[in-house]
């Protein structure tokens, strides 16, 4: 196992990762019922997609001998109302460091096949952009 979800009541829930121990809080969306005190379910999908580019991008950089310690995926989420489900996730990956553009190109294609981005369900947008540090 990987994980075990516990629903707490009042549309929250407490995953805990097996391995580690650590915990996570999610709650429904204010626009659907929830409190939006925590992530909600669907704001950690795309969370998710930022959080495995840019690890993606930090394994290939070792190899390149680069280290993006700083850089950051800002990520937006954009809902369709029905069904209800992600219709978008735009990311905007801030580069700490300045490189070549080989180096770019080979870190931004890792990041574009990231295990998240490829399983993301092909109707979902993904709207990518990358800026490097000058």
């Amino acid at each position: 196992m990987t994980s075990k979800v516990t629903y707490l009541g009042d549309l929250r829930t407490v995953s805990v990762h097996l391995q580690s121990g650590r915990e996570i809080i999610t709650d429904a969306p204010t626009d659907n019922h929830g409190k939006g005190e925590a992530f909600s379910p669907t704001d950690m999908v795309a969370n998710s997609l930022g959080s495995c580019m840019i690890s993606i991008m930090a394994i290939k950089s070792k190899d390149l001998d680069l280290d993006l310690t700083g850089s950051t995926v800002e990520i937006t989420k954009i809902m369709q109302p029905e069904p209800r489900k992600i219709a978008k996730i735009v990311a905007v990956v801030q580069m700490s460091i300045a490189t070549t553009d080989k180096n770019k190109t080979i870190l931004e294609r890792a990041a574009m096949t990231c295990p998240v981005f490829l399983s993301l369900h092909p109707d979902i947008e993904k709207d990518v952009t990358f800026h490097w540090k000058a």
